[in-house]
């Protein structure tokens, strides 16, 4: 099935940026030319560079970039925009179709805080319809998140596929009936940081039929770029342009930009294809020695590269991590996950460290707790 016309998006466009232009930068014209004097650029380069290479300003969407990144994706170099990392594709989003004061974005946490903070920066109301804790984990309610959005008359509606901190792969088939049941009302946002490290399929795959899907991905986690900040948009080819026109006229810095085209070579890429299978396995024995440990209440199942864990005592299994050198992510702040910390995954060696640390700590702290239990 083929999108029609009449549910092109850019009709959910702010109004006031449907006739928008944006900046438009020295590198925005396409000329060849052996002396560049038109962007008041240095003329020497600076004595830190040693071959010049910084001096002159990025071209704001490197071709050589983009086609790759899509190759990768399996989209067309017009249905991706390049950016800061996914942050700035929730961003542009949110800045381009949620007119301040007016417009909301609906969001199911526990989730990535970015949807809500984008949204709140820019004034739009933030929606929320969280997620139901159940046997087999987080799941989403797609028609809690419809009715939401269409009540609120929500813009965006933004679901994380696999979901952080949950873990939770969203299934494709209610991504796409969530967008076809939206179409016309609200543009679906799939953030897919983690979907490398997931047995699914991407949501790239619904664009050919659903005109009012974005989909974010990311060079920062599987890649591991994370301080290269790469990060994607795709969408519609017209949706792409009218975000590109609301971005920062140079959003690449070049040496960011060559250091991603290396790290999407063969070599590179089959090394972090072997690395993430490798990940892959270590989050099953991280998970199963995990469930085996005392005061473990309970463990997520993931398809990220991360698992989320509830404690009897968040508090004391933090701390330990911490006194052996160890870093984890609280989670108690969130609603529903006042005894959660999440565990991201490290190299073999380091996740038997969280292991050895918990289960010494967990052990030692058991019996105190069967004794105060009793007491009581």
């Amino acid at each position: 099935m083929s999108p029609t016309r009449d549910d092109n998006p850019l009709d959910l466009l702010r109004e006031d940026l449907r006739d928008f232009a944006g900046y438009k930068s020295a590198r925005s014209d396409k000329r060849s030319g052996r002396v560049w004097l038109n962007a008041n650029e240095a003329a020497w380069p600076s004595v830190a560079d040693g071959d010049g290479a910084v001096r002159r300003y990025p071209d704001p969407q490197p071709p050589a970039l983009r086609e790759a990144l899509a190759r990768l994706y399996a989209c067309a170099p017009e249905q991706l925009l390049a950016g800061r990392g996914s942050d700035e594709g929730i961003d542009l989003l949110v800045r381009a179709f949620c007119r301040p004061g007016a417009d909301a974005i609906v969001v199911a946490p526990p989730t990535f805080g970015m949807y809500a903070v984008s949204a709140r920066l820019h004034g739009a109301r933030v929606v929320e319809v969280p997620l139901r804790d159940s046997a087999e984990g987080f799941a989403c309610d797609f028609d809690a998140l419809a009715e939401a959005a269409e009540r609120e008359a929500a813009k965006l509606v933004f679901v994380c596929s696999p979901g952080n901190p949950s873990g939770t792969l969203l299934p494709r088939a209610s991504i796409d009936a969530l967008a076809q049941r939206l179409r016309g009302r609200a543009i679906v946002v799939v953030d897919e940081a983690y979907i490398e490290f997931a047995d699914g399929e991407s949501a790239v795959g619904l664009l050919a039929r659903r005109r009012n899907v974005a989909v974010l991905r990311t060079l920062s986690k599987a890649h591991a770029l994370a301080a290269a900040r790469i990060g994607s948009t795709i969408a519609d080819a017209e949706v792409i342009a009218a975000l590109q026109r609301c971005q920062a006229p140079y959003p690449l810095p070049t040496p960011c930009v060559n250091l991603a085209l290396r790290a999407l070579g063969e070599v590179p890429g089959n090394t972090t294809k072997a690395r993430v299978a490798t990940a892959m396995c270590e989050r099953d024995s991280l998970l199963q020695a995990l469930q085996g440990l005392p005061g473990v209440r309970r463990v997520y199942p993931s398809q990220a590269n991360f698992l989320l864990v509830r404690f009897d005592d968040a508090q004391a299994a933090l701390e330990a991590l911490l006194d052996a050198g160890v870093v984890v992510r609280d989670f108690r702040h969130a609603p529903g996950l006042g005894d959660a910390l999440r565990i991201s995954l490290g190299t073999p060696e380091q996740n038997a460290a969280v292991i050895e640390v918990l289960g010494r700590a967990l052990r030692a702290a058991a019996p105190a707790a069967i004794a105060a239990g009793a007491a009581a």
